[in-house]
């Protein structure tokens, strides 16, 4: 069915053969797109054909098939019999009027589809729509620039303005502010997720910005791996961010961002987990929008989410958790803050995650519970959660600031607290598993 819809989608008229009423009710869906007759093949219907192709388990009639298409001098494609075909079908990432084509010459059409699926996830749909305004505006730019090494330059420009700009439809205000060097497109700056630390849960928008990215601030707890799927000619600037060590300043982060954006550079500031928690993008939103420049925000699975499917539980459970909550371990002066709602951290039914809370781990378990908060309740710690390195420890509340010193102190950590995790800690202690490194 899928050969029928691609070859129709190609321009070919598609005469399919369904058997019986019941299979070319199989073919509803392509009623219109290609022809469909309730019987089966016969030699005459190969007459004229331009190519033939067979979906046939019986060895026999798929042999009958493909001698009749060869008399009629028709090349001839059996599903899933490599050895009798004359043409075989990749697997294509459609951006029309740009397509890629993926073949294993038919020995591993699995991973045919695989490296498909990669080269998807990192190749933006609307690249289409650039290439297709490439095919228009190339008559236009013949016409205004008569040099092919000035048409070469303009094409260069063009390239990567389409890249950077791939998630929106190209206007003719495109078209002409690429026609001098001078129109270079204005900068901007887009906030990206990284996700807890496995590159495999980046989002597929994530990775198209860090595509299309001409620099890349990023942050200590974002991987290499996940750098690597960045375009090569990106620059990459560390800004790291570490609880109690050296830090760059968010004011100066702040100042780079801008000043590299108002320089006409696509400026993707990645950030471990989502920047949309604790990730201090507000500061850096208001830094862009005073300065004028436009601000995109992908948000990424968070260090909460990672964490919990990482050990195999959910953040709620309708009889024991029905509010998540995040909070954060220490304040902008290192301590833990004033200002936490206790009353919400004491509430049985509640599932809380500290953020950062390695210093005040034990002040926060000391005043939990005299808020009263169970000093018995389950909790975690997971440091570096979905990343091969990951550890973690369980215990009740109140044991857990102990249980903390065996973990990686170099590890981002966060703590999860609530009844949600007695599932885990039971089959935790079963499979003797209560530190994983």
């Amino acid at each position: 069915m899928w050969k029928a819809e691609l070859l129709a989608a190609a321009g070919a008229d598609v005469l399919v053969f369904s058997g019986d009423a019941a299979g070319a009710a199989l073919y509803e869906r392509l009623v219109g797109v290609v022809r469909i007759a309730s019987r089966t093949w016969t030699a005459e219907d190969l007459k004229d054909a331009t190519l033939a192709v067979a979906d046939l388990g019986d060895p026999d009639e798929a042999a009958r098939f493909i001698a009749a298409a060869h008399a009629t001098g028709v090349p001839v494609n059996v599903v899933d019999q490599t050895e009798a075909c004359d043409v075989i079908f990749g697997t294509i990432v459609n951006r029309s009027p740009a397509v890629i084509a993926i073949s294993s010459g038919g020995g591993a059409p699995m991973l045919g589809q695989s490296i498909r699926a990669r080269i998807e996830s990192v190749v933006p749909r609307g690249i289409g729509a650039w290439a297709e305004a490439a095919r228009a505006w190339r008559p236009w730019l013949k016409r205004q620039l008569k040099d092919f090494a000035e048409r070469r330059a303009y094409w260069e420009r063009f390239t990567r303005h389409a890249w950077a700009n791939a998630g929106r439809a190209p206007t003719n205000k495109d078209r002409d502010a690429l026609l001098s060097v001078g129109g270079a497109p204005e900068g901007r700056v887009i906030l990206v997720g990284a996700g807890p630390g496995d590159p495999e849960l980046l989002t597929l928008k994530a990775v198209a910005a860090l595509q299309s990215a001409t620099v890349i601030l990023y942050d200590s707890l974002v991987s290499e791996q996940i750098l690597e799927l960045a375009r090569r000619e990106a620059r990459r600037i560390a800004v790291g961010k570490k609880g109690y060590g050296p830090s760059c300043r968010q004011s100066d982060i702040n100042r780079q961002i801008v000043e590299l954006a108002q320089a006409g550079e696509t400026v993707v500031r990645l950030k471990g987990g989502d920047p949309l928690i604790f990730g201090r993008a507000t500061e850096e939103i208001e830094a862009c929008r005073t300065a004028g420049i436009s601000v995109e925000l992908i948000p990424g699975i968070s260090a909460a989410q990672g964490a919990a499917a990482a050990l195999g539980f959910s953040l709620t459970e309708r009889h024991v958790a029905r509010r998540v909550q995040f909070v954060t371990g220490h304040g902008a002066d290192g301590k833990l803050p004033d200002d936490i709602d206790w009353s919400a951290i004491a509430d049985p039914v509640a599932t809380t995650v500290i953020y950062m809370p390695r210093a005040t781990l034990e002040q926060f378990v000391a005043r939990a519970a005299a808020e009263g908060l169970d000093p018995n309740s389950s909790a975690v710690a997971i440091a570096s959660a979905t990343e091969p390195g990951q550890q973690q420890v369980f215990g009740t509340m109140t044991e857990l600031p102990q249980r903390v010193a065996d973990l990686d102190p170099d590890l981002p950590m966060i703590v999860v607290i609530g009844q949600v995790l007695d599932h885990s800690i039971e089959k935790c202690e079963t499979d003797n598993t209560s530190l994983q490194a």
